[in-house]
């Protein structure tokens, strides 16, 4: 079944963007290139869907907010 899921995408120190799914508790990955991320984080995607069992009261991600201070 597909379903869709939130990726923030961040790029580190080093050059290196990075993946993180909210939705999947410690589902994240690497690349060097945005095309390479997407194909690494659709199956970073799948393999933690198979390893994790659903549970109930999992938190819904509602946004990503930057503020300035």
């Amino acid at each position: 079944m597909k379903r869709e899921y939130t990726v923030i995408i961040e790029r580190d120190e080093d050059g290196y963007y990075v993946a993180d799914v909210p939705e999947l508790h410690g589902c994240h990955t690497q690349a060097t290139s945005l095309d390479e991320l997407m194909s690494r984080v659709r199956e970073a995607i799948e393999l933690c869907r198979e390893v994790q069992k659903p549970v109930r009261h999992r938190k819904q991600l509602i946004g990503v907010q930057r503020i300035a201070v």
